[in-house]
């Protein structure tokens, strides 16, 4: 195929092998290793690359330090150009320098794991029967503070190339997303972009958005989240390794032009955000297109199909630099390619640019030699821009070529594994101690209950996202097997799901069909109040959504968001959180395929953002009738309370740090609920145990605004069509169930942990109630479903309110937010 012209800009480096004078850096001549430096073409005026500068080093994020160690790396000064892909390779966002260490205290192994974390683009799980599943999580949140429809388009977009390129068929997506208060017209502006974006990519792509979370906080105000996940399904023969295997095969591009969005973009990731960078790194948000992405999908799965590949890797951060530097460091190989054979889609584009772009739906493909035509075939049936641009050396190092000069010889493994690694100076912040002496004697009891209710179930952190997620096409691909609106999703793994078979493989028809479930979790406000008990409760509250919906948990993946880790504080949080979050999935034996890192999540005198250790679980559910939902079924139902209904241990019992604090009494305070990891995986194993055994209609775990929300939410949460609620009452007697609750507000609102809310017929009730407490689970029988109305009794007295009105207001909240003028 044929290919534009370029003309690159660039300027030598000093013949003799000179480098750049920094401070405390004595200029030297290169050592006889070194190795060479690349060389001028053509009217040295007509190459005026700048000159590599103290100034310019600290412009792209590199201390004199790591300057030094690329000084030592190369033997001589680096160019404009490698300096450049030192700076993205070497980022925070591609190397997690600063977060290694502690990325390796989380539990990575199991029986079921078959590519585990740091392995590849995303861990891969068994599911049985010869298929498994691709997940992973990562963020966008940067460029979706920049350009919000964009930045959260791409960030779907990035997820599912990271499933694709593995070998795996995308077949769900959710997503978890934090944002200021909805008062403010620029976080409405940037939540309505952010969710079109999402709605955008994924349901021009045609994948089902399925499930997800979405809190708002004053502390996200400038700082939006934007996190992303993707699953995919594949037979473990069909699993693809991200490696330039091969010495002599061919290097193929495919997808759409490189221009000059999304440069740098790792780089802008990796650094506090502000008005001024903002405004200067626009341009490093790409630009997507979920239409040609399902093409590069569609071809890659195809050609995976046909044995002509030997390695594949998606173009995602820093672009073409981390896609050959890793498939090669992987392989123990080396590369070399020539950008005059990249297709470009802006014209007189320098070798800095092309391999730092970020242009979306790119991928690297290395082809066994003798193998081209059937690739080409491939891609031109796709109608698909290709071009073969390189080849696997043996020599270890990444050398790329442009107008026939080399304008980087980097050894690549030293480029992808040898960034500087930190361990960063850790300090408990000043402001805990005031967090921990808060006391509930000056909190006045709950007076009006009935009014705190639907006051919590409107508040937006709580209330119905129906706004976001019916938006998104969640039912394409006909595998959606529980939809947005429980405590979480779950889809059929059809053999219509799976990618395309390679030759000779048995046919699927006959193969039994899976069930996974999936869910993402995350209290800011707890891990901000304690940090290790917050990473504690994140994947204790996502292992308890999946136990209430059937499922066993297989794998974790997580998106560590934090602010500035150079502040000893804020490496605190994120070391404290950490501990919590392995501490966890060791308890429930969900290890971490893999995740993501997002720091430098702050702006100017907003400050940082709550530490935000988002995490995805997912599931398997052994038979299709352990499948379970939130809503209640059936009047006259019994009601059940698994779980003690207040933590009589914890001084706040359960309202630290709770929705009930925040949002009726204002404030973001006390010590959060303990999270015993014992009690939880009783409660979790004693309720899948009670599902297998048959009679639990429904199960809601209690979370954020308590008892009377989980059970309210269990009323109004059903939807039987589109904007068609199923509503059902119930009858509440905590005053019998619980007669020595000393705060009614506590009993209502707290967040104590390990609590689930069910529903059984009342032939069940009995059997159900003995068998939790043989288990070890303390368990009360508290209602029954049934009527028109929310009636609560406690210790204080009855309240009753039509469930019409709960329904109002917990569906209708953040739409009438975003309709505000």
């Amino acid at each position: 195929m044929g290919h534009p012209t370029t003309v690159e800009k660039s300027q030598s480096v000093d013949r003799l092998g000179f480098v750049t004078r920094l401070p405390g850096i004595v200029s030297r001549p290169g050592p006889p290793h070194a190795s060479p430096a690349p060389r001028p073409r053509g009217d040295p005026e007509a190459m005026t690359e700048p000159a590599v500068t103290p100034e310019l080093v600290a412009k792209h994020n590199l201390t004199p330090d790591e300057y030094a160690r690329i000084l030592e790396i190369l033997g001589r000064a680096p160019s404009y150009t490698e300096l450049g892909i030192f700076s993205v390779m070497w980022s925070e966002h591609c190397s997690y320098k600063n977060t290694r260490p502690l990325l390796k205290t989380f539990p990575t192994k199991s029986s079921k794991i078959l590519v585990g974390a740091g392995e590849e683009n995303a861990g891969i799980v068994d599911v049985g029967d010869g298929l498994a599943i691709a997940f992973k999580i990562e963020s966008h949140n940067h460029p979706s503070a920049v350009e919000p429809f964009q930045g959260a388009a791409t960030g779907v977009g990035g997820i599912v190339r990271d499933i694709f390129t593995m070998g795996a068929r995308p077949v769900a997506a959710l997503n978890s997303l934090r944002f200021g208060q909805l008062d403010q017209p620029e976080v409405r502006r940037l939540f309505a972009g952010v969710v079109g974006g999402i709605a955008h990519y994924g349901n021009c792509f045609g994948i089902p958005t399925i499930a997800g979370e979405v809190y708002f906080d004053k502390s996200y105000e400038g700082n939006p989240l934007v996190n992303a996940f993707c699953l995919g399904v594949l037979r473990h023969s069909q699993i693809t390794r991200g490696a330039a295997h091969g010495i002599g095969n061919p290097v193929f591009y495919v997808g759409p032009a490189t221009g000059r969005d999304g440069l740098a973009g790792a780089a802008f990731a990796s650094q506090d955000l502000t008005e001024e960078s903002a405004e200067q790194q626009r341009g490093a948000v790409q630009v997507g297109d979920p239409f040609m992405e399902k093409l590069v999908c569609e071809a890659c799965l195809e050609l995976l199909a046909t044995g002509a590949v030997a390695g594949m890797q998606d173009m995602g951060a820093a672009g073409l630099t981390c896609s050959t530097c890793e498939t090669a460091a992987r392989a123990g190989t080396g590369i070399e390619i020539e950008l005059d054979r990249v297709p470009q889609r802006a014209p007189n584009m320098s070798s800095y640019e092309i391999m730092l772009s970020e242009s979306q739906e790119r991928m690297l493909v290395v082809v066994h030699k003798g193998r081209e035509e059937e690739v080409k075939r491939v891609f031109d049936k796709w109608d698909l821009p290709w071009s073969e641009i390189g080849v696997v050396t043996d020599s270890g190092r990444m050398v790329v070529r442009h107008h026939g000069v080399v304008v980087a010889d980097i050894p690549a493994a030293k480029l992808a594994n040898d960034a500087p690694v930190y361990y960063r100076n850790a300090q408990e912040p000043a402001y805990l101690a005031e967090v921990r002496s808060f006391q509930l004697d000056g909190l006045d009891d709950l007076a009006d209950p009935a009014t705190t209710l639907k006051t919590l179930l409107a508040w937006p952190s709580i209330a119905s996202k129906n706004w976001v997620y019916r938006q998104y096409d969640h039912m394409v691909r006909a595998g959606s097997v529980v939809c947005p609106g429980s405590d979480a999703a779950v889809i059929r793994i059809k053999s219509d799901s799976l990618p395309p078979a390679a030759a000779g493989s048995p046919p699927d028809p006959d193969r039994p069909e899976k069930l996974v479930a999936f869910t993402v979790d995350c209290n800011g406000a707890y891990v901000f109040l304690d940090p290790y008990e917050g990473g504690k409760i994140a994947v204790t509250e996502a292992a308890r959504n999946l136990a209430c919906t059937g499922a066993v948990p297989l794998g974790a993946t997580d998106n560590l968001n934090y602010g500035n880790p150079h502040n000893p504080e804020i490496f605190w949080q994120l070391k404290e959180s950490v501990r919590g979050l392995a501490e966890a999935c060791r308890a429930f034996n969900a290890p971490v395929t893999g995740g993501n890192v997002s720091l430098y999540n702050q702006r100017g005198a907003l400050g940082a953002i709550d530490p935000t250790p988002t995490v995805a679980l997912v599931g398997l559910v052994e038979k299709p009738e352990y499948v379970t939902t939130q809503w209640f079924k059936d009047e006259g139902d019994t009601i059940l309370l698994l779980g003690e209904p207040v933590d009589a241990a914890d001084p706040l019992l359960g309202l630290g740090g709770s929705a009930y604090l925040q949002a009726i009494h204002g404030r973001k305070t006390g010590s959060p609920p303990r999270c015993d990891l014992d009690q939880a995986k009783t409660l979790h194993t004693t309720l899948l145990g009670l599902i297998q055994a048959g009679g639990i209609k429904s199960a809601h775990d209690c979370s954020d605004g308590g008892l009377a929300v989980a059970l309210a939410e269990s009323c109004v949460s059903q939807l039987i069509g589109r904007q068609t609620p199923r509503l059902i009452g119930a009858t509440i007697d905590l005053a019998a169930a619980f007669p020595e609750s000393k705060r009614i507000d506590a009993l209502l609102f707290g967040e104590t942990q390990s609590r689930v809310v069910i529903s059984c017929a009342p032939k069940d009730a009995t059997r159900i109630l003995e068998r939790a407490r043989l288990l070890g689970v303390q368990a009360a029988r508290i209602g029954t479903v049934g009527g028109d109305r929310f009636t609560c009794r406690t210790a204080a007295g009855e309240f009753t309110i039509p469930v019409a009105d709960l329904h109002d207001g917990w569906w209708n909240s953040i739409a009438r937010a975003m309709a505000a003028s």
